[in-house]
């Protein structure tokens, strides 16, 4: 097996074979170290590297099995995590000049929950200033191993980019308007944004608290439900964190999806998503129909309002996470967030309560949705693969930025889980994405609908160049 095949093994698959011994978790990490070492001055996915806290905990874990402990899928494999998860003694920025030597004294939730599962931590992934839309002016972002004129999505980009290049097995990302599905579409990984509350965000950098969502990164759905298995559940530390049981994620994965009544709204779809989209969620629907899946025409609830109501919200709540360091410390912020926690601080409360009413009409809407279906197909994005100089043109288009959030923002406001995973290519061989969303806390059947499409199809096995 060459350094590139074994960098690319799934999660769980890596995992057997270091717990089977045909390598220690030593010289996968070792691997994934060199691999990062010649690939990662060009892709920049990784904001701090930790080779020597790799290796220690790499060599833990072989010892550790070699006596007989199993700590479960994640034991000895190498993952990171987006550089706004506390991390101990390490430096955790936010993608922040201004919090650039700020050392955590003890560990974000999912990364402790991580630490337990056995998970050899190979550093913090790079991300956009405070995790909303673009990167502070002094740090380069992120560049799309398929075609470094791409974009490679926001604010998780630093997630999706080592997934998809075989720079780690998984990563954390964090979804507030869409910051897990869009790196996942852009950079063909899978992604799963988790139900409000199923995951703690507690030693979370916030963009803003009612919106947050922190999730698994991964090359497929299985590896994902193996993640966040590890990282799911209540948390003392974080109040918003559900007190429900977490259920094994892959004891039903392979079960399938014969019956599984599939939503789809066509019009909605047509209306608001390029040529390449449309055709990638309509590939979905005859792979799951010609797996036994029960599809239906539906009428999805409108989702501008309440895309348009999410931006407003975001804002608002972003203000009050920066409020001990914005407005005082402005020059040390670039422009986008700036504009962001300056909008969020002239939000009135009239406007505020009013966003509220609509957030709660558009969720009891979904409930009624998802008494008639068991999944909803999406797109992740409305154009499948735009080009860097594009979104640059289009950076003051208000119109624009609507429609790139539109089948994503919606479902940060609901709370419902979405699995992103590869359907599909552009003309040019560039990834295309579509999300599975389900019932609140249904992530279970969600990643097993993801499962049975990608045992059905090889999207998710593509690589991208070198």
């Amino acid at each position: 097996m060459t350094l590139v095949d074994l960098c690319y093994l799934g999660l769980i698959e890596v995992g057997k074979c270091i717990r089977g011994r045909q390598f220690s978790s030593v010289e996968v990490t070792r691997a994934m170290l060199e691999r990062i070492s010649g690939s990662d001055d060009r892709l920049r996915s990784y904001a701090t590297l930790t080779p020597d806290l790799a290796l220690r905990d790499a060599a833990q874990a072989d010892a550790e099995i070699d006596s007989g402990i199993h700590r479960g899928a994640l034991h000895g494999v190498p993952i990171a995590v987006k550089d706004l998860c506390n991390t101990e003694g390490i430096a955790t920025a936010a993608g922040m000049p201004i919090y650039r030597d700020f050392v955590p004294e003890r560990d974000a939730t999912v990364v402790s929950r991580l630490k337990s599962a056995g998970a050899v931590l190979l550093g913090k992934l790079a991300m956009t200033e405070g995790a909303f839309s673009a990167h502070h002016p002094s740090i380069q972002p992120p560049v799309s191993p398929w075609n470094p004129d791409r974009w490679t999505g926001v604010s998780s980009s630093g997630s999706g980019v080592p997934t998809a290049a075989g720079l780690c097995y998984a990563s954390l990302g964090t979804d507030t308007l869409g910051s897990i599905r869009f790196p996942s579409t852009m950079n063909g990984v899978t992604g799963l944004k988790p139900t409000t509350g199923r995951v703690s965000r507690a030693g979370i950098f916030a963009l803003a608290d009612s919106l947050d969502h922190v999730g698994p990164m991964a090359r497929n759905a299985a590896d994902a439900a193996a993640v966040l298995g590890a990282i799911a559940g209540a948390d003392p530390d974080d109040r918003s964190a559900l007190d429900v049981p977490v259920p094994d994620y892959l004891a039903d994965i392979d079960t399938g999806v014969e019956g599984l009544r599939i939503g789809i709204d066509r019009r909605l779809i047509a209306g608001a998503a390029d040529a390449d989209v449309v055709r990638a969620v309509e590939n979905a629907c005859t792979e799951f129909v010609d797996l036994g899946a029960d599809l239906r025409e539906v009428t999805c609830p409108s989702l501008e309002q309440v895309a348009r109501d999410a931006v407003k919200l975001c804002a608002v709540e972003a203000a009050l996470s920066h409020e001990a360091t914005f407005p005082r410390r402005r020059d040390q912020y670039g422009l986008v967030l700036a504009r962001l926690l300056e909008a969020g601080r002239k939000l009135d409360g009239l406007t505020v309560a009013k966003i509220m009413r609509r957030r709660a009409e558009f969720r009891d809407q979904l409930v009624k949705l998802f008494g008639e279906i068991d999944v909803l197909l999406m797109p992740a994005m409305n154009t499948a693969s735009p080009t860097n100089a594009w979104l640059a043109e289009k950076s003051d288009d208000a119109q624009e930025r609507l429609a790139r959030i539109l089948f994503t923002a919606p479902f940060d406001m609901s709370g419902n889980p979405s699995l992103t995973l590869p359907g599909g290519e552009t003309s040019d061989g560039l990834p295309i994405g579509f999300q599975i969303i389900g019932r609140h806390l249904d992530e279970a059947l969600v990643l097993r609908a993801g499962h049975a499409f990608q045992q059905a199809s090889s999207w998710h096995l593509r690589r991208p160049p070198g």
